[in-house]
């Protein structure tokens, strides 16, 4: 692993790799790109393949950058949230963490952002003031925040946003964060916002999965619930039509509805919401990532990050212990073969990302 990065520098020449690719390129085939997919898979073993999956916090509402320096070394993680700080200080975190990585020889890194313009501004602070997405009046001004935020976030060295919120706005948690309680203006509007975020080299991420704004409560303290009809999962279909790369799965159960009810566990463990519902019938390619795994809504499920990987989750947000989680998935996939290649498929997928992004 330590010499990871200059072997596939050296192997990918010597192969003839001298295209390069471009967020744009994700969902298309292209033989080429498939073979440096598979040449950067074949390097890893399964514990650094895994890895590619956790997703830690650092900042203020995260973990230390000593013990995120300690993941990276082992290469257990394929990224990190950046949660609550400054710009400055971000920009300085992530030239230290990618300057480690890469004396590692690790895979780059997926550095990530709540960047919604509701909450950039206290997310991380002195970034260029943007409007809240409830007070937005047009198409151009969504255009327009998008990127200043994108302008910000490149500076700064963070490739993955957690945003646009879909969500419709009757919910008080989420009010302020969304566009507003108009179907059409919030996918019409985050189909902007995410076209913007995608064409600066940002990946964007549709979210809360399979619908916030009509649940009582806070996912943040409690499990929640849809009762009855989603009413806002066909907010979704333009938006995977469009080429959105990654969606963000809530912790939110489903009850009174008898093809989705999850049976009081939150969508992000449920393999029925997850795979069934937006992978298979929705037919969405890109990367599922979950919610934060710290929340309330999910976090007293025992191993609860294994089951959002066995639900079909590609990303792990902020597990509560990085290394059971790695390790419980590591495990499961030595004794279950088709859960191994669940995983290996999510593993490719975001190598992929990685070459898209430029990273590779």
């Amino acid at each position: 692993m330590k010499t990871l990065l200059l072997y596939l520098t050296i192997f990918a020449s010597t192969l003839g790799f001298a295209q390069e690719y471009d967020l744009s390129d994700f969902f298309k085939y292209d033989a080429a790109l498939e073979q440096k997919i598979d040449s950067v898979f074949d390097q890893l073993n399964d514990t650094s393949r895994v890895g590619q999956m956790i997703i830690p916090a650092a900042g203020g509402h995260g973990k230390s950058q000593e013990h995120l320096n300690g993941l990276l070394e082992k290469n257990y993680i394929g990224g990190i949230l950046l949660l609550n700080g400054t710009k400055e200080g971000f920009t300085k975190m992530v030239n230290d963490f990618n300057a480690l990585n890469e004396a590692n020889g690790g895979l780059p890194m997926l550095y990530s952002a709540d960047a919604e313009p509701s909450l950039i501004g206290y997310k991380i602070k002195n970034c260029t003031p943007v409007k809240k997405a409830n007070l937005m009046v047009s198409r151009e001004e969504v255009r327009k925040f998008a990127l200043s935020i994108c302008n910000d976030l490149n500076d700064i060295g963070i490739n993955y946003n957690y945003a646009p919120v879909v969500d419709m706005s009757p919910n008080e948690a989420i009010s302020y964060r969304a566009f507003g309680d108009n179907s059409d203006t919030a996918q019409i509007w985050s189909r902007i916002f995410i076209e913007e975020t995608q064409k600066e080299g940002i990946v964007a991420t549709a979210k809360h999965f399979p619908g916030h704004g009509y649940v009582v409560g806070d996912t943040h303290k409690k499990l929640v619930y849809i009762d009855g009809d989603m009413r806002e999962v066909h907010n979704y279909d333009p938006l995977i039509e469009a080429g959105v790369l990654s969606i963000m799965i809530a912790h939110i159960a489903i009850k009174n509805n008898p093809e989705y009810n999850t049976n009081d566990m939150p969508s992000s463990v449920s393999r029925k919401i997850v795979t069934d519902l937006l992978k298979n019938e929705m037919d969405f390619k890109g990367l599922v990532v979950t919610d934060a795994m710290n929340m309330g809504g999910v976090a007293s499920i025992p191993n609860c990050e294994l089951k959002a990987a066995k639900a079909g989750c590609d990303l792990i947000l902020m597990p509560i212990n990085e290394e059971k989680a790695l390790f419980d998935i590591v495990a499961e996939l030595e004794k279950d073969a088709q859960f191994k290649q669940q995983i290996y498929a999510t593993v490719r997928k975001i190598i992929r990302l990685k070459i898209c992004l430029g990273l590779i």
